[in-house]
C-alpha cells in the first residue's frame, strides 16, 4: 500500500465524545420535549462530534460527482450504451442534470471528475484523473484494473477531498455516473459482505426479468473467476470494482482524515463507503446516509454497515441527488442549536419532575 494512503488511514479519528455530550446537553435545554426532533438531534450530535464543537449554522457544501466507464457493460448489463456516461458528464458541466437542479435548490456547489470516461472530454470545469484510458476492463473476462491503478484512483480521491477542505468546504457529498456501475458495485459488495448477488443485483437502468437474471449471472461468474479477497479491499477494487468507486472511496477516506462529514448518495456511493470503512474503520463515524435507494442491494448493504438512511423517496437515479436533498436536513439540525431558545430564554416552563406516566 502506498505511504500516502497509509498516512490517510492513520489520520482518521473517532468522534469527540466531549463535544457530542455538550451538543446533546444544549439540545436538551431547548424549548421542546427532549428528543422530540429525533434524527435531526442525532445529526446535530454527530456533526458536533466531527467538528469538536457546535457545527457552523451556515456551511459550505460540495457534491463531488465521479464518472467512469465499465468494461463489463459489454456484457449487456445495462439498457444504455457506454457513451451515455460521457454525454451525462457534459450535461453535469452544462448544469442541466437533476443533480444540478437539486444542488442549486440547496445551495451546494458541484464538482465533476472524470475518473475514467471512455469519451475524450477536454472541457473547462472537468477534473481529470488520467489513470486508465477508457475505463475498466471487462471483469467478466479480465481484471477490472491493476492493483496499482486502484491505488492511484484512491489517491486521486483523497487528494480531491484534501483540496476541497483546504478551500473551505465543510460538508462533502458523493455522486457518481457510469454505465455498468451497479454491476461493479454489486460484485464488490458481494465480495466484501458474503451477500449473494441475487440479493444485491438490481435492474439498474430498467432491465426486464431476463436482463436481471443475466446481470446476476455475470456477477456470479466474475466472482468465481477472480475470487476477490474480502480481507483485502484493494484486491476487491482491482478485480471487480470501478474507477469512480475507487475515487469515491478515496474521497471518503480523505474527508474523514480531514475531519469533514460525508453525505452518501445511493447504492454505488455506499459501496464505496463500505470499501472505505474496510480500509479505515473510523471513517464510519463521518458517514451520513442520505436516502434508501430502490436498488435492491442498498437496503441490505446499509443494514450490514449499521447505517440508517434519512430519506426514503423511491429514488434510484444516482448522481448525488439523494445526498443533495439531505443537505437541508443537516442545515436544519445545526440551525436548531443556534436559533432556538432555551426554556429559560423563552420563558416557558420545563416539565415537572416525578415519574413518567
Amino acid at each position: 500500500m502506498q505511504e500516502k494512503i497509509r498516512e490517510t488511514l492513520n489520520k482518521t479519528k473517532p468522534l469527540d465524545s466531549g463535544a457530542q455530550k455538550k451538543v446533546q446537553d444544549w439540545l436538551d435545554q431547548l424549548v421542546k420535549p427532549q428528543g422530540s426532533l429525533g434524527r435531526l438531534e442525532d445529526l446535530a450530535v454527530q456533526l458536533g462530534g466531527i467538528s469538536g464543537g457546535f457545527f457552523p449554522s451556515k456551511f459550505r457544501k460540495k457534491i463531488v460527482i465521479m464518472a467512469a466507464d465499465h468494461g463489463v457493460a459489454a456484457e449487456g448489463v445495462s439498457l444504455y450504451p457506454s457513451e451515455v456516461t460521457g454525454q451525462m458528464v457534459m450535461n453535469f458541466i452544462n448544469g442541466g442534470a437533476a443533480i444540478n437542479v437539486l444542488s442549486r435548490l440547496v445551495g451546494s456547489e458541484v464538482r465533476v471528475v472524470d475518473m475514467g470516461v471512455a469519451a475524450d472530454l477536454n472541457i473547462d470545469g472537468l477534473s481529470k484523473a488520467g489513470i486508465r484510458v477508457g475505463g475498466t476492463g471487462n471483469f467478466a473476462k479480465e481484471l477490472a484494473m491493476s492493483r496499482e491503478e486502484a491505488q492511484a484512483a484512491l489517491l486521486y480521491g483523497i487528494g480531491i477531498a484534501e483540496e476541497e477542505v483546504i478551500s473551505g468546504v465543510q460538508v462533502l457529498a458523493t455522486g457518481e455516473m457510469g454505465i455498468g456501475n451497479t454491476t461493479a458495485s454489486s460484485a464488490a459488495v458481494a465480495a466484501l459482505t458474503g451477500l449473494a448477488p441475487s440479493v444485491l443485483v438490481g435492474r439498474g437502468t430498467g432491465l426486464g426479468d431476463a436482463g436481471l437474471a443475466h446481470k446476476i449471472s455475470v456477477v456470479e461468474r466474475a466472482l468465481e473467476l477472480h475470487k476477490p479477497d474480502p480481507a483485502d479491499p484493494l484486491d476487491v477494487l482491482s478485480k471487480v470494482g470501478g474507477l469512480e468507486i475507487a475515487g469515491l472511496c478515496g474521497l471518503i477516506l480523505g474527508a474523514a482524515a480531514s475531519g469533514c462529514p460525508v453525505v452518501l448518495d445511493g447504492f454505488i456511493s455506499t459501496a464505496a463507503a463500505l470499501l472505505a470503512v474496510k480500509l479505515s474503520p473510523s471513517a464510519f463515524y463521518y458517514l451520513i446516509p442520505s436516502h434508501l435507494s430502490q436498488e435492491p442491494g442498498h437496503g441490505p448493504l446499509l443494514e450490514f454497515m449499521g447505517l440508517k438512511p434519512l430519506l426514503h423517496l423511491n429514488m434510484r437515479l444516482g448522481e448525488g441527488t439523494g445526498a443533495a436533498l439531505c443537505m437541508n436536513l443537516l442545515e436544519g439540525a445545526v440551525r436548531l442549536l443556534s436559533e432556538m431558545p432555551t426554556f429559560a430564554e423563552a420563558g416557558v416552563s420545563e416539565k415537572k419532575g416525578g415519574v413518567n406516566i
